[in-house]
């Protein structure tokens, strides 16, 4: 995010403290009072998750489950013995029940419900084999009681697994949201195939409005209407009563009760206060012929809206329901905004004979956290390749690293040779997990010349924060990698490096600071970094790979020489380029 002070509309081509550019300002003409616009370098588009992406998400829908059970086997979801309080008519009475639960996970309901009805017999599916595994490797299974399989209620004939019209009770526990709209209908008429004409439909699932669809609407990770993808790729649907209410009459159910339910649910650790909205139904199955129970059914079916107004009225007088909240089904990302430690990963990283173990957010969520600034670039490993074998770069000079993100390696390995190393950062969650790389990864002598500062770009009190710490000397280098991705960005960059960088000497052969930007090209083009950069008064004196230099002699080339750089590119794409501040 750029704070950007302007006295034109066009935030694209000014900036604080310049002039428009291309324009002149007419004789006698007022200038517009200045103001501050925001840039956001990471912007919200809300467009929402590509084609691309949407087909990927239902093709791996069970890989992305099997990978959720793989990290987290059976911790994640709290047992649920809140089923024989909520619904304990159902399963009581009339003999040995038959039980089917759909979508059963690591058995966080099946085990509860066998320890409360030791006379039930309970099939559980799933289409996670890691869950049936963990299911059959539980202590409480028991084949006499327990009958659990792999199944893809979406494409798979449940009658081949379960006799027909045999199942008393299906429970639907936070399970159909996972499954896209388009193929709820198919989980629905497998169920009715194996169900028993008296039998119910136990059902519990996210409602709209829930804390975590709210969370989701400022991300591009909708898939369609109030159906949305976590950062790990598994999905959730949020129940609307409408909705809800027709996919079942039209599969062949009726509904028998329902009801919305929102509750304040406090972390008091984090001085949260949420606000959880779930739908709780009962289902069975349809018979025209049967009128009084259509009529009872109307009569349970009540309104949602005065259910919803009554419920949170009592949520503000601190007099909250009963109801029991199942915080568990909320991945920890939706809920906080924040991701849990489980969602990193530790990589190991040798550069110059140092090992480095950085913690970084795990692939499989990159692909939809808005912070780029959580991973690791390939950009950055060369960049810290070329440090570790030319020292020199840096060798006793002031180095600033801009858009360094969590993992900061170039910083650490300037650390080793330079005088003082700013790195820095737009983005408090790269900042956050920097501070804890550079702790964990360098000794207490190279600590104190390395700092961690916050900057956005063209913010103009993080600038002066940051020329404090040089004393306004300003840095004799600046790198970036990466960080010219995002067009609106490139202007705000190069006038956050004029104020920032060391003034150039008087003689050219004294020691001009330089701007070292390493990445691949994207969205921005080279001519359009040359002429923003020349907008501020620095000049391209050598870029890599082409190889075409002002010098006589190509001075980033020789950083690749007898070092075997070259042969291992983490990309050939990558470039750099390499500016000085140009003498007036």
């Amino acid at each position: 995010m750029f704070d950007l002070t302007c006295s034109c509309t066009n935030a694209r081509l000014c900036l604080s403290k310049t002039p428009k550019v291309g324009t002149a300002m007419a004789s006698g003409e007022q200038k517009a009072p200045c103001q501050t616009q925001r840039l956001q370098i990471y912007p919200n588009t809300n467009s929402g998750v590509t084609p691309f992406w949407k087909e990927k998400y239902e093709r791996e829908a069970k890989r992305y489950w099997d990978v959720f059970y793989k990290r987290h086997k059976d911790r994640f979801f709290k047992d649920r013995h809140y089923l024989d309080k909520e619904w304990g008519e159902y399963f009581s009475g009339g003999g040995r029940k038959v039980i089917l639960e759909v979508g059963c996970g690591a058995g966080n309901t099946i085990f509860p419900v066998v320890a409360s009805y030791p006379d039930a017999f309970v099939y559980a599916c799933d289409f996670s084999p890691r869950a049936i595994e963990l299911v059959k490797t539980h202590a409480d299974f028991k084949e006499s009681h327990i009958s659990a399989f792999v199944f893809d209620l979406t494409a798979d004939d449940l009658c081949k697994e379960i006799p027909p019209c045999s199942v008393d009770i299906v429970t639907m526990i936070f399970m159909l949201s996972a499954v896209s709209p388009e193929k709820m209908p198919l989980v629905l008429q497998n169920v009715r195939n194996v169900i028993k004409p008296n039998g119910y439909v136990l059902f519990r699932d996210y409602a709209t409005g829930d804390l975590a669809q709210e969370r989701f609407s400022g991300k591009d990770q909708k898939i369609s209407d109030n159906f949305y993808v976590r950062g790990d790729g598994t999905r959730a649907y949020y129940f609307s009563n409408e909705f809800l209410t027709n996919l079942f009459k039209e599969n062949g159910f009726d509904v028998h009760k329902l009801h919305v339910y929102c509750k304040q649910v406090e972390n008091r650790s984090r001085e949260l206060i949420m606000n959880r909205r779930w739908v709780q139904a009962v289902f069975r199955v349809s018979d025209s012929s049967d009128s009084s129970s259509s009529k009872e059914d109307e009569a349970n079916n009540l309104d949602s809206d005065n259910i919803d107004k009554e419920i949170k009225q009592n949520n503000m007088n601190g007099s909250l329901n009963d109801s029991v909240v199942d915080l568990s089904e909320g991945v920890a990302v939706d809920m906080f905004g924040v991701l849990p430690s489980s969602e990193y990963e530790i990589i190991d990283i040798n550069l110059g004979g140092w090992d480095f173990k950085i913690s970084l957010l795990s692939k499989e969520y990159q692909h939809t956290c808005k912070s780029t600034g959580l991973m690791l670039w390939e950009s950055a490993r060369l960049m810290a390749s070329i440090l570790a074998e030319n020292p020199d770069i840096v060798a006793g000079k002031r180095v600033l690293e801009l858009g360094c993100g969590s993992g900061g390696i170039c910083s650490m390995i300037a650390s080793r040779y330079a005088d003082l190393v700013v790195a820095t950062d737009g983005d408090g969650f790269a900042l956050d997990l920097l501070a804890k790389n550079v702790a964990s990864n360098i000794g207490p002598s190279l600590l104190t010349k390395l700092t961690t500062k916050r900057l956005e770009w063209g913010n103009k009190d993080h600038i002066e924060s940051i020329k404090e710490v040089v004393s306004n000397r300003g840095f004799d280098v600046i790198m970036g990698t990466d960080v010219t991705y995002i067009p609106e960005a490139i202007l705000p960059l190069f006038a956050t490096v004029k104020e920032l960088v060391a003034p150039a000497g008087i003689r050219e052969d004294d020691n001009v600071p330089a701007l070292v930007l390493c990445h691949i090209f994207r969205r921005v083009d080279e001519p359009t970094l040359l002429h923003a950069a020349a907008h501020f008064g620095f000049r391209l004196v050598d870029k890599w790979p082409a190889g075409t230099s002002t010098n006589s002699q190509s001075i980033i080339s020789n950083w690749f020489v007898d070092n075997g750089l070259k042969d291992d590119l983490p990309s050939t794409a990558l470039n750099i380029l390499l500016f000085r501040k140009a003498r007036y």
